[in-house]
């Protein structure tokens, strides 16, 4: 099969695929309805934890849904205990922690762009932040990013280095009192 036929091809069976998802309401009875809504449900959570408003959203694009549907569903699910918003902010903070030095406000931005609830963030945050400390989080930033650029020796870099870790979501106290602190450090080497 040629290169164009198999594009055109693959091109109509992703056309037919999305037909079948946005079956007219009508033709679905309910019950095979709500069980298509937890399938398709099922299915997002198996391939990525989310937050019960993401999936709700994600849900609600599906032509065929209702948002009765998609309330029943999501009830269920956490009933059985396969959506927790609290369980899913803090598992995602600790990971976040766990594979970069990052701030408090990073995680909590990233956790408001996956919906899920302020006071659950901060709760969260709270816990996550409880085992491992800021301090040793901007330190282990610094010293990744002086192993990489090398150590600030004029004001440019050293502002380099700070809006860095600004961008890390550090605080800004929190990243003036190291960056003093490697300043005095490097003068007394120097």
């Amino acid at each position: 099969m040629s290169g164009a036929r198999r594009m055109r091809s693959n091109d109509a069976n992703c056309r037919a695929a999305e037909a079948r998802d946005e079956e007219p309401k009508r033709s679905l009875k309910p019950e095979k309805a709500r069980e298509r809504v937890m399938a398709t449900a099922l299915k997002m959570l198996a391939a990525r934890a989310c937050s019960e408003q993401q999936l709700r959203e994600r849900l609600l694009q599906k032509a065929w849904t209702t948002p009765a549907l998609v309330d029943e569903c999501l009830a269920r699910l956490k009933e059985l205990g396969y959506i927790n918003d609290e369980q899913f902010a803090r598992s995602y903070a600790a990971s976040r922690l766990s594979l970069r030095a990052v701030g408090r406000s990073r995680v909590a931005r990233e956790l408001k762009t996956k919906k899920v609830a302020r006071e659950t963030i901060s709760n969260a945050l709270d816990e996550v932040f409880e085992e491992v400390s800021e301090e040793a989080l901007i330190e282990r930033a610094i010293a990744k990013r002086i192993r990489t650029h090398g150590q600030p020796t004029d004001r440019a870099s050293a502002k380099r280095l700070f809006d860095h870790l600004a961008r890390l979501g550090f605080g800004y106290d929190l990243i003036i009192r190291k960056l003093r602190a490697l300043r005095a450090e490097i003068e007394e080497e120097g």
